[in-house]
Order: C-alpha cells, then sequence, then structure tokens
C-alpha cells in the first residue's frame, strides 16, 4: 500500500479493497442532478465551479495512460499534452475524474473547445492554436486500491497529493460554504454556475443527488432529429428540430436557428445528410416548413431562456454538439427542490 493511503485514518485504512480495472471503473462516472436548491447547511457541502466543457475519465495503469469521454470514446489523440502531462507523474496507478475546457477572454468556452472536439491526430491537435486544460476534480482509484467509498474530503485530499498540477493538468479548488452568495458571484463573473457535493458522499456510479448542478442560465443537451430547409441566402439549413427522450420517446422540444458560424451550418448539414431518415423520430407530429429527418444520434448542447407552458423551448441557441453524451440519456431536467 502507498504511504498515501497507508496515511489514512485506520477505519478508512482497513476498508479498503482492490479496485476493479481503471477502465471499468470510467465506464460509469457519477452524475449530477440539476437542483434550485440555495440552503445548504454549513460544513456539509462543498462548493466547485461549474465548467462549460466536456467530462473526460483518465486512467494510468502499468505505465499506460488512456483518456476516455463520458461513453468510452478512446480521447488520447484529441488531447495528447493532457496524456503526456499524466505519463510523466511519479504515481503510476490511478483513475481520475475531471473537465476538459478551452478558455476565451478568462472564460471557459464551450465553442472554441468545439475546435479540439473534431481532432484525432495529436500532430493536429497541438497544432490548433487552442489550448486545453484538464481540470480534475476526483479520484476512484489509487495504487490499485478503489478509493470510491471514501468519503469525498479525504478523497480530494489524496488527489490534491497524489498529482502534480502543471502544465495542462489543474486541480479543481472548492469552498466550503456560501450556497446562494457564492452562486450569485458565481454568475457575476459570467460563470456556468456551481456543482454543490456532499462533502462525505461516495463516489456512485450514476446519478445522483450528492452532486447538484446550480446553474446560473438555462441550458441542456438535446438530440437532433432533423432540420429545416435554409432561406435567403443562408447556407446549410435553417434551424434544428431538437428534442428529449421520455418514456422511450423522442418528444419535440422545438428549433435552434441561431448560434451557428458558416462553417458550422455547412459541417452539420453535411453530418445530418449522413444521417437522412425517410420519417420524422419524434413521437409527436412536427409542423415545420421544409423539414428533413435524420437519425437521432447526434446531440446538441443548447441555451434558452425558458420553457413554454406547452413544452417548447423559448429562444434557444445552438452552442455546439456534444460528442461525450449518448442521444439515449438526454432527458428534459428538472430541477430538484430542496
Amino acid at each position: 500500500m502507498s504511504t498515501l493511503l497507508e496515511g489514512l485514518p485506520a477505519e478508512y485504512r482497513d476498508g479498503l479493497r482492490d479496485a476493479p480495472s481503471g477502465a471499468d471503473l470510467a465506464a460509469r462516472p457519477m452524475l449530477a442532478t440539476l437542483s434550485d436548491r440555495r440552503d445548504f447547511p454549513a460544513d456539509s457541502w462543498i462548493f466547485e465551479r461549474k465548467l462549460d466543457g466536456v467530462r473526460l475519465l483518465a486512467v494510468r495503469e502499468g505505465g499506460r495512460v488512456r483518456l476516455l469521454s463520458r461513453t468510452g470514446q478512446p480521447l488520447n489523440g484529441t488531447y495528447p499534452e493532457v496524456a503526456d502531462s499524466l505519463a510523466a507523474q511519479e504515481c503510476s496507478d490511478f483513475t481520475i475524474d475531471g473537465e476538459i475546457v478551452a478558455f476565451s477572454a478568462g472564460r471557459t468556452d464551450f465553442s472554441r473547445l468545439q475546435q479540439r472536439l473534431q481532432l484525432t491526430d495529436p500532430a493536429k491537435a497541438r497544432a490548433s492554436g487552442v489550448a486545453v486544460f484538464y481540470y480534475v476534480f476526483d479520484v476512484l482509484r489509487l495504487d490499485g486500491k478503489d478509493v470510491r467509498p471514501l468519503p469525498l474530503r479525504t478523497r480530494k485530499s489524496l488527489l490534491r497529493r497524489a498529482l502534480k498540477f502543471d502544465g495542462p493538468l489543474r486541480f479543481t479548488t472548492h469552498r466550503n460554504e456560501g450556497g446562494q452568495l457564492l452562486l450569485d458571484e458565481a454568475c457575476r463573473r459570467g460563470w456556468e454556475g456551481l456543482i454543490a457535493k456532499l462533502a462525505d458522499g461516495r463516489y456512485v456510479t450514476r446519478r445522483s443527488t450528492d452532486w447538484l448542478k446550480l446553474k446560473c442560465a438555462k441550458g441542456q443537451e438535446f438530440v437532433i432529429g432533423g432540420f429545416t430547409e435554409p432561406s435567403g441566402s443562408r447556407a446549410g439549413f435553417g434551424a434544428l428540430l431538437l428534442g428529449y427522450y421520455e418514456d422511450g420517446c423522442l418528444r419535440y422540444a422545438g428549433k435552434a436557428g441561431t448560434g451557428y458560424d458558416q462553417a458550422t451550418l455547412l459541417d452539420l448539414r453535411r453530418r445530418l445528410d449522413e444521417l437522412a431518415a425517410q420519417r420524422s423520430p419524434f413521437a409527436e407530429p412536427v409542423r415545420e416548413k421544409g423539414a428533413h429527418w435524420s437519425s437521432p444520434e447526434l446531440v446538441a448542447e443548447i441555451g434558452f431562456t425558458e420553457w413554454t407552458r406547452e413544452g417548447k423551448l423559448r429562444h434557444p441557441r445552438f452552442l455546439g454538439l456534444r460528442e461525450d453524451k449518448n442521444p439515449r440519456e438526454v432527458v428534459r431536467e428538472r430541477p430538484q427542490t430542496a
């Protein structure tokens, strides 16, 4: 057992078990629940900045580093500098969880990160001009032991001491109190919001209310089920037709016609043409002029102002594609109340 683990209190150290392989652990990451809760008991929760990036799990075993998306897609070629940083660590056996981000004007920028998401060639990724950073917030396996059952504060302490955080590797800091005041400050700074985490919570392989998403603005993923024809001088398409799954059916949520540049319009049209379908994938009739249908395989990140009474999006805008999301897992996010 490593010196780090030997230094744990006896009740934690004696309860440690051999861990499954890092890839098995990374296959089912813990997920947060959207919430509008604002009252948090002192010392029971910690608060981290909600980053506008993509989830990344990293495994190092036997000298080999693997970067994996939330859906298990290999990403070493997309973020080679991160793989290099992890390969250079003195600690040689770990599985960690975090978020990959790119910055613009001091803020995480998902649109800028999009320029890296499509790259799989390490040389092209390094030459892209888009610097990325890996903000690590949890550790699941350390020196062959399963540390998921340990309290979150203990896991973060182990993580902080196990790795050297420099270059593209960053430790996700947290605050121990704040609640509404901390969220208000985050929103004033233009952040996405906060993640509130139960301080003594375990790492579980499912969506949990031990991790809560506190957002400054509304937004979530939607499945693309088609598009409308462009009008005037616009190329590619007019708007994306969006939906989410409910009881196994794809429900129509509305159309998003803003947030695209010329290159995105053309690229998305090409990808949607490759997924062309004869029939609508939506459960209810969609009466949009000039509609084309596609197989519901692409997921888009969409910002919007609110849901209408009819269950449609108001003022939706396209933010980017989510390559790390399984379409069948996209549901309408409903805040958990306190």
